[in-house]
């Protein structure tokens, strides 16, 4: 079809295998043998939202910066394909061995179009090594102290884990879980959080059997695309709010690409405050956008945001124009690499729990959790968020109603359905969630997605803000308990 249409050259990923920040940063670094660069990409994903007969797989298309399309051109290609009466094809091509590196040349309809298959990994491993300290890290996994587990999950996160963690950095191979990706993820739900990562939950010593084995000191998973991560210490679970802001908190001193300092950073409007409070902290702007990793990436374009995250486990930086589920794990050991430089010989390693309990005692601590109410009657989900509209403009009756089932929550003192206006492109977002802010930092947001006939999703965002170095180490049920319970 790109030899019909015009194309000059496609690039393939050897085997088929790209991870989506990979896609990215293909786009945006890698020059051709003729000084030719990528325009796009289209990625085929099952990491994405599902489509075909089965709902198995995803089609997305990234543009020319590296970051997702915009609505405005989606939206095109949506009218497009309901007037569209016949496509173009060129199906006198040769078959191309996607398994084999190099170019293969075609005399196509419009003249030369060749298909070039090329590693997956290097123009990815080539821009982290850009990045990060690499040797810095490489002492720190050569340490007798320090034990590692990667999770890929059976996702394509597996074709760069074995060269980024094993090659380069010198990983011992039996620190990689489930590196080989498959088609079906092995049977498994290839998605990085303590429900579906269960080998590698056991492993770090949080899940229910105790198999006496001394838990590694670090341990993160991949989804199937690689985007997204999970980060682990030894008994301990990192969110993924806590994490972005602890990597912005750091990425100064223990990231090369960020010594010049952060030119801002940036979170989704449900993800937790914990990166604000780092922002004011430590004078950075700060953008607060809706879910959406473009709106991420217009910032980056306009060099207004280095490092940014959401709740729904996805972080990253302005390398590219996708979350990237290996650069944050590049980060965090990075930061592990960096608090210990020093003693890496000595009797103790600082720990993933001891960075984010010191993280807590300077900013405070964001309790934080999330519930989904699924496929709901539509119809009375619009209701219920329409009725909470109406709510907002009467703070005192909500009030009323707080203290009347719960005496010893904060006063609400904003509430608003959160609207985003892009300081970039000036587009406006509106709906975007329903707000409750309460006047000791703590918030409830409600979103609703997905109003078709199947039903629709309503998501609940419950945080708590605490202060006190003498309530953040309490266990979060305890602390959310007010917000939580009627």
């Amino acid at each position: 079809m790109s030899a019909a249409n015009g194309v000059r050259r496609v690039w393939v990923g050897q085997n088929g295998l790209l991870s989506t920040p990979a896609v990215s940063a293909v786009i945006r670094e890698r020059v051709g043998a003729d000084g030719s660069k990528a325009t796009g990409a289209f990625i085929l994903t099952a990491s994405h939202n599902p489509g075909g007969p089965n709902e198995d797989f995803g089609i997305k298309y990234n543009m020319e910066n590296g970051g997702p399309a915009p609505e405005a051109l989606t939206d095109k290609i949506f009218e497009n394909t309901k007037t569209i009466k016949e496509y173009l094809i060129a199906d006198e091509l040769q078959e191309v061995d996607i398994s084999t590196i190099g170019v293969t040349n075609f005399s196509g309809p419009d003249g030369p179009f060749d298909v070039e298959v090329f590693d997956s990994a290097s123009d990815y491993v080539k821009l982290m090594k850009s990045i990060f300290d690499f040797e810095l890290i490489r002492k720190l996994l050569s340490s007798p102290k320090f034990t590692f587990c990667y999770d890929a999950l059976h996702g394509v996160a597996g074709a760069y884990a074995n060269r980024i963690f094993v090659e380069e950095l010198g990983a011992q191979q039996s620190s990689l879980l489930n590196c080989t990706p498959k088609e079906d993820f092995g049977g498994g739900h290839p998605d990085p959080n303590l429900t579906y990562a269960k080998e590698l939950v056991e492993r770090m010593g949080l899940g229910k059997s105790n198999s006496g084995v001394e838990p590694p000191e670090f341990g993160a998973a991949a989804d199937g695309d690689a985007d997204r991560n999970m980060i682990l210490g030894k008994r301990f679970f990192v969110t993924p709010s806590d994490s972005v802001a602890i990597i912005a908190a750091n990425a100064v001193g223990a990231i090369p690409y960020f010594s010049s300092g952060l030119k801002g950073v940036a979170r989704s409007m449900p993800t937790s405050a914990a990166l604000d409070v780092v922002a004011k902290s430590l004078n950075l702007k700060f953008f607060e956008v809706p879910t959406g990793w473009k709106f991420f990436g217009n910032l980056m374009d306009a060099g207004q945001c280095s490092i940014c995250g959401e709740e729904s486990f996805g972080t990253g930086s302005d390398h590219i124009r996708e979350k990237d589920g290996i650069w944050a794990v590049l980060a965090w050991l990075s930061i592990l690499a960096y608090k210990n430089k020093d003693n890496i010989n000595g009797d103790k390693l600082v720990t993933v729990e001891d960075i984010v309990r010191q993280h807590w005692a300077t900013y405070g601590r964001h309790y934080y959790t999330r519930y989904d109410y699924e496929n709901v009657d539509a119809g009375g989900a619009k209701d219920l968020m329409a009725n909470m509209v109406k709510m907002m403009s009467s703070l005192d009756e909500v009030n009323t109603i707080v203290k009347g089932a719960r005496s010893d929550v904060s006063k609400v003192v904003n509430a608003d359905e959160f609207e985003y206006k892009d300081p970039v492109d000036g587009s406006v977002s509106k709906h975007q969630g329903i707000r409750f802010l309460f006047e000791d930092g703590s918030r409830l947001v409600f979103r609703l997605s997905g109003t078709g006939s199947e039903g629709a999703t309503i998501r609940l965002y419950i945080e708590q803000y605490e202060k006190d170095p003498s309530k953040i180490g309490r266990d979060s049920q305890e602390a959310l308990a007010p917000l939580v319970s009627p």
